[in-house]
């Protein structure tokens, strides 16, 4: 009885010690702005899909800023994976670097800043152009009047692309957003006549604001007459198929950095329609708790 009792004495001291002990090691885990950044992130930085034009600026930013001298790497994976690892680390106070992009609705869940980049890797801001297969103006004169008009900013995008990311169907999210903007849906459709369900197909690539954007404007066709459809398409075979006029239109063409070498590949044999949302940026990004660390010169030096 006496063991047993010194026992149950005994358990909810361990519990504490096992709590703090978590607590400790968790804390351990956080951000040390007096610390080494590359040893607390193993020299990694969180990319995405290999085969984007951030991520072949990202590798090329290794090279002239002498990091991988310092052992720093860089971790392909998948658009959704570094934003739920950057999630995590926020969560947490971690500290993490990501390739990141803007637009993004992690610029709008999270406090996030780009880290300068003073030997210009990564190209000023960039734009989206709306860019067509040639010939689209003329066999399409409405649907193309309407690719005219639409522009929009990055602010204007946030609530589509956070309810794409929450899992909603992007035709949904985008109706939601023509019902909340009643003012821009008359003026983007000011001076376009009905389609009378003439065909036309938006291509765009893999992400949460590509995808936005273009059943945004899926809708807006829709809405005067058209008869949208849209395709997911890997960039490369994107510009390939609008230049040889299997699909009519991206609203996606990031100009003139991440699909520069495409726009001077296929030049001539595409139309550049109009430039549909400005202030668009690649680099890399920290949370804005490592307040430190401002620039991609401090991953090495600090």
């Amino acid at each position: 009885m006496k063991k047993k009792r010194n026992l149950l004495i005994l358990l909810p001291l361990l519990l504490i010690l096992i709590i703090l002990t978590s607590c400790s090691s968790q804390q351990n885990k956080q951000y040390h702005a007096n610390k080494k950044l590359g040893p607390q992130i193993n020299y990694t930085v969180t990319g995405i899909d290999a085969s984007s034009g951030e991520m072949t600026k990202a590798k090329k930013m290794l090279d002239v800023y002498d990091l991988k001298e310092k052992n720093w790497q860089l971790m392909p994976s998948s658009t959704a994976a570094m934003a739920s690892t950057l999630g995590k680390a926020i969560d947490d106070k971690k500290p993490i670097v990501v390739t990141a992009f803007q637009p993004h609705w992690m610029f709008a869940k999270y406090k996030l800043k780009f880290l300068k980049d003073p030997k210009n890797v990564f190209g000023e801001t960039q734009h989206f152009s709306t860019v067509a297969r040639t010939g689209l103006k003329k066999d399409n004169p409405g649907a193309y009047q309407l690719l005219q008009n639409f522009h929009w900013t990055i602010d204007d995008s946030y609530s589509t692309m956070l309810k794409i990311n929450n899992g909603m169907n992007a035709d949904k999210a985008a109706k939601q957003y023509l019902k909340d903007h009643p003012k821009k849906v008359a003026s983007i459709l000011q001076g376009v006549p009905q389609g009378h369900g003439e065909k036309i197909k938006l291509v765009y690539t893999p992400y949460d604001y590509e995808s936005a954007v273009t059943h945004v404007v899926k809708g807006l066709l829709n809405k005067k007459g058209y008869k949208a459809t849209t395709q997911q398409l890997d960039v490369s075979i994107m510009w390939q198929a609008l230049s040889s006029g299997q699909v009519d239109v991206t609203l996606v063409a990031q100009l003139p950095v991440s699909h520069g070498a495409y726009a001077k590949k296929y030049q001539g044999k595409v139309d550049e329609v109009r430039v549909n949302l400005k202030n668009a940026k690649i680099g890399l990004a920290v949370p804005t708790y490592m307040k430190d660390i401002n620039s991609i010169n401090d991953l090495k030096n600090k």
